[in-house]
This record gives structure tokens, sequence and C-alpha cells, in this order.
């Protein structure tokens, strides 16, 4: 994908730069390594166990529908600090040990782990923000997000409803957009009888231990385990899509046009310095709970190394591209939600423009 880029020497040169730097600078020690994984997992899995056995001891609803909200957000603070890292093959030496831990989690989650592994490094890492390369911007027309889709009556009320729809995205995502894509690997041919079978019994595990066991065996009624299971989906929904879309589509995020021939107006290294944003990024607390995604600067240039050292290597980052007059994208978490929203305000205008490489 890097052919679809514009080859520019400089960028290349600061490209190789940063790279001796962090080679050279960045000290990653297997010990910290492996203390610090263990106490995630111990926290985020103990705390995740805790809350999906109190559903099944909770006396009053309240208690019982917080445990479902809070099990939710446990089990998507397990995915921020372990699925991504599995998904670029960064926890485990071997790629099979990476792969059955990243399809685990999302097998708990509910999503289909190959199709979203499968968008997100292979389409989206190579061309963030780019129309037509980053699946991430072809999800659903509901909102526009960047110049280049096209601008639809409803846009000019997406600030006001976005938030609402937002909060029913994990919904959607598991019931609706995987089924989706589903059906086009079907139509294209393009998915095997494992795959399917894989897909089929992933859903139907989800559905099992999260819906219908609570049902049988919890002692509240159908309606109070559907409530907390809604309202479990509406707080990680809120969490996930606000802590992703902050990660690329703030006011000051770029999103890269492309020619007739389709190639990218801007530099590999460019189209992912720009089109990123950084929240707290030499922050320890946030990257310990936030799992690098406050880092995503660091994140798209060295994927292929883990989170944890991601506050040290946005320093030596920040430290060469602003030697040579680049300044990061970076935000605190609210300010990354109010900037979120003044992009949906912006872009709910038709011809709106936002920062791009032409």
């Amino acid at each position: 994908m890097r052919n679809k880029h514009l080859h520019i020497e400089a960028d290349s040169q600061l490209l190789a730069e940063i790279r001796r730097r962090v080679k050279a600078e960045l000290k990653m020690d297997r010990a910290t390594f492996r203390g610090t994984f263990a106490l995630k997992a111990v926290l985020y899995l103990g705390a995740s166990g805790a809350f999906y056995a109190n559903l099944f001891f909770a006396e009053g609803p309240v208690l019982f529908v917080l445990s479902y909200v809070l099990y939710g957000l446990s089990m998507l603070l397990l995915a921020f600090n372990f699925a991504h890292d599995f998904s670029h093959h960064t926890i485990f030496r071997s790629k099979r040990w990476n792969s059955l831990g990243f399809l685990g989690i999302y097998t708990l989650l509910g999503a289909h782990g190959e199709a979203w592994r499968e968008r997100h490094v292979h389409a989206h890492h190579f061309a963030p923000n780019v129309q037509k390369y980053d699946s991430d911007l072809q999800i659903t027309n509901l909102i526009r997000i960047a110049p280049d889709m096209p601008h639809r009556w409803y846009h000019r009320f997406q600030a006001i409803y976005a938030p609402i729809a937002y909060s029913i995205y994990s919904l959607y995502w598991i019931f609706i957009k995987d089924f989706i894509l589903l059906w086009d690997k079907l139509r294209q041919r393009a998915a095997n009888p494992a795959y399917v079978l894989a897909f089929i019994g992933q859903k139907a595990f989800y559905l099992f231990y999260l819906l219908a066991l609570p049902l049988i065996f919890a002692s509240q009624s159908a309606q109070v385990v559907l409530l907390g299971f809604l309202a479990m989906h509406l707080v990680q929904s809120v969490l996930l899509l606000f802590t992703f879309f902050m990660t690329h589509h703030v006011l000051a995020t770029a999103y890269p046009a492309t020619n007739e021939q389709g190639v990218i107006q801007t530099s590999w290294l460019m189209n992912q310095v720009q089109s990123s944003n950084d929240m707290h990024p030499f922050s320890r607390t946030a990257n310990f709970i936030l799992g690098g995604f406050n880092n995503h600067i660091a994140h798209h240039l060295f994927p292929n190394i883990n989170h944890i050292y991601y506050p040290r290597l946005s320093q030596i980052l920040y430290e060469v591209l602003r030697a040579h007059g680049i300044q990061p994208n970076y935000t605190s978490y609210l300010g990354g939600v109010i900037s979120h929203w003044r992009l949906l305000k912006k872009m709910s205008k038709n011809g709106a423009d936002s920062p791009s490489f032409t």
C-alpha cells in the first residue's frame, strides 16, 4: 500500500531518523513487560469475572443492571489492553497464541474478530482517513466525518443525533454490521465453511453466555435481564466510539486526498502522523487504562511495538517531529470529545472542508 503514497524524500529521511532514535533510545525490558501484563490480566480479567458472576447472585434489579454495565466496561477495557495488541502480535512471540487470545476476547465481546482484524490491519493501518482505502470510513453513511464523504440532507442534524446513534453502536456491530460483512464475503465466495461455522459459533456462544444463562439462572425477570443487557451495550458503545473517534476524527486531523489514479497525495509518514490524534500521550496512567489507544501516532508508526512502551516512545517521537517543525495532534480526553463534536457540526454543512493534503 505504501506505493499508493507519494514518495517525498525529506519524509523518508525523517522516518529513518525516527526509527534510528527509537532503536537507540527505547529500552524494552522483558521482565517489566511480563509484570505489567500480569497485573493487567489479574485486574481486568478478575473484574470481568467478578461482575459476570454477580449477575447470578445480585438480589435487586439495580445491583443486577449495574453488574451488567460494569461487566461490559471491564470487558471493553480488557479488549483495549489485550485484543488490539493481540491483533498486531505484540504480546506473545507465537502468532498462534496471539490469534487465540484475540479471537477469545472478541468472542466474549460478541464481535466477529476475523472481520475486524482483516479490515483494521490490512486497510485502516495502511491509509488512515483516506476515502476508499480506510475501511473505518465505510462503516455507515449516517455520520459524515470526512470532507470527501457525500453530504446528505440528514447530516445537517448529525451533531444532535450522533450521540444517540453512538449509544447503540455495539448492538449494530454485533447484530448487523458483522452479518453484512459476512454476506459480502459469501457473495464474493471469499468465506470458506470453517469461516462461516466459526462466525455462527461465536455469535451463538455470546448470546448463550451473556443473555440466555442470565435469563435462565439469574433471579431477575426477563425485562430486567434485557434492560441490563441493553444498558451494558449503551455504556460500552459510548466509551468505545468516543475513544475510537478521538484517535482519528477531531478538528485538527487530516483527510488526505487521492488523485484520479488513486495515489494518496502525501507520504506514508505524514498520512500516519497528521491523520492521528493523541490523548495524554506521555501519561502512564492513561496508557494503562486505554491500552495505548491514547498514543495513536506512536501506534500507527510502530504497530509492532507493544503499547506499554508508548509513553516513552511518544516522547522520542514528539522530540524528533517538533525538531523538524511538525506539531503532532493531541488533545485531552474531554478535549477530544469536544473537538469531535465540533467536527460533526462542521461536517454537517454541505461543502464543509477540514485539514487535508491535496
